[in-house]
């Protein structure tokens, strides 16, 4: 067989093989189809934050409307989560996530910090942050809800930033992502 029928043969087989891979063309003229990421679903159980139930609802409702990636969703009663918050006395603190399917961190919602005058809702949203994969960025503004406590108890805004929900967006964005070790450091966001 001649050298070119090879290479046209060739050339043929690779592109039958590209076009079944799903693999973009070289032409920018013509529109590929993008893969829409696959939402993680991340299960809570709140059953032992009492006191705190419409403060985390409201914190769970804040990332739900905020990214699209990531889904907080309540767990069923006694079944596994992998967010576990829990009231207790102190400063609000939290496992340092980003929490993948199947693990587990926990959020403790300090009572300290409501009578120290900061807003439940807030306190809800920043620890649920942080399981998210969020540190502190204190001192910080009350625009950025993971400035926490340095943004003073006037502050009760809920809703993560452009950067937070970016940042949390990238955390969930991908299936190697997905497999990322949980930092496991434990935040106490005493002011």
């Amino acid at each position: 067989m001649p050298l070119t029928i090879w290479i046209k043969a060739g050339t043929s087989a690779t592109a039958l093989v590209l076009a079944t891979a799903g693999f973009a063309s070289a032409d920018p003229a013509v529109e590929q189809p993008h893969a829409k990421a696959a939402v993680v679903t991340l299960r809570y159980d709140d059953s032992r934050a009492a006191g705190w139930e419409a403060a985390i609802a409201a914190g769970v409702a804040s990332w739900n409307a905020n990214v699209s990636n990531v889904r907080l969703v309540e767990a069923a009663p006694g079944g596994p989560a992998e967010i576990v918050i829990v009231a207790t006395t102190g400063w609000p603190q939290a496992t340092l996530g980003p929490v993948r399917p199947g693990r587990q961190v926990r959020v403790e919602l300090g009572s300290q910090a409501v009578s120290d005058g900061y807003n439940k809702t807030r306190i809800a949203a920043h620890e649920l942050g942080h399981s998210l994969g969020l540190p502190d960025t204190k001192p910080g503004p009350c625009s950025q809800l993971m400035s926490g406590s340095s943004a003073g108890t006037a502050c009760t805004n809920a809703v993560p930033n452009a950067t937070e929900r970016s940042r949390v967006q990238s955390n969930y964005a991908s299936a190697v992502a997905a497999s990322a070790p949980v930092d496991g450091r434990t935040l106490v966001d005493a002011p």
